[in-house]
């Protein structure tokens, strides 16, 4: 599948920030310190994490329904679409220079 979109779980920090999780996608977790940031953060590490399961042959799941989610207190949910094309080119990019920059 070239396309996802996921809901994402946003929960405020105690001081500032958002720390990001994915509900379907277990170990998928990150932060920003502004809600800009954070947004940006959960895109690249659901970016990140569906191409490692995907090299690694994993079920990619179907997502929830945001509505259906519990979330904390304070908290909200958000969705966030990745295109994989262009991340599958980019990472299969980074691992030809590495083995190039290896090579010589």
């Amino acid at each position: 599948m070239d396309r996802y979109i996921f809901p994402a779980i946003f929960e405020p920090g105690a001081k500032k920030g958002y720390t990001v999780s994915f509900p379907d996608l277990p170990g998928c977790i990150t932060e920003g310190d502004t809600m800009e940031e954070a947004l940006h953060m959960a895109k690249e590490a659901l970016e990140l994490h569906l191409y490692g399961m995907e090299e690694d042959g994993d079920e990619i799941p179907n997502p929830s329904r945001p509505e259906e989610l519990k979330i904390p207190e304070k908290s909200f949910v958000s969705l966030v679409e990745v295109w994989m094309p262009v991340i599958r080119d980019e990472m299969q990019n980074k691992a030809i220079k590495k083995t190039v920059e290896v090579n010589l």
